[in-house]
């Protein structure tokens, strides 16, 4: 039924809480899971202003910013992964930079998967109405069918 699944995270005890699902749903016929992590290019703009300021090239200033955040998370991501596997389900991971509705959308499309699931809710109170926020627009734009776990 749902044989590739897109399971969005930002390592969130709500995302913690939605792994717990997409673990569950290997009994249901799942076969993959692509792990997603989007870093928000929020303020990445001044970044590059600020690199511009300083006789840096700006491209390769983002691209040694997002590279080092991209190894941080990397790492979380490859937990999930190893937990995934040892369902006996395929995994990938793909961590990228934008906006995390638009991106988590983009990837859906782009991976073929068949459903979404995500967490509710973000770790903080900002991050929560963030987070929340992020979901609601993914749910409502989805092509395929998406699964918020509180």
């Amino acid at each position: 039924m749902f044989r590739k699944i897109l399971y969005p995270t930002d390592f969130s005890e709500g995302a913690k809480k939605a792994l717990e699902y997409v673990k569950k749903l290997k009994e249901a016929g799942t076969e993959e899971v692509v792990i997603v992590h989007i870093i928000h290019d929020y303020g990445m703009d001044s970044v590059m202003e600020g690199c511009e300021w300083a006789g840096l090239n700006p491209e390769e200033c983002k691209n040694d910013v997002f590279g080092d955040m991209v190894k941080k998370e990397q790492a979380k991501a490859e937990k999930i992964l190893e937990e995934i596997e040892a369902t006996g389900m395929k995994g990938k991971i793909r961590i990228e930079l934008g906006n995390p509705a638009s991106k988590i959308l983009e990837i859906s499309e782009d991976e073929h998967v068949s459903l979404i699931v995500m967490g509710a809710y973000g770790a903080g109170k900002i991050e929560e109405l963030l987070l929340g926020s992020i979901t609601e627009k993914v749910i409502r734009h989805a092509k395929v069918p998406a699964m918020a776990i509180r």
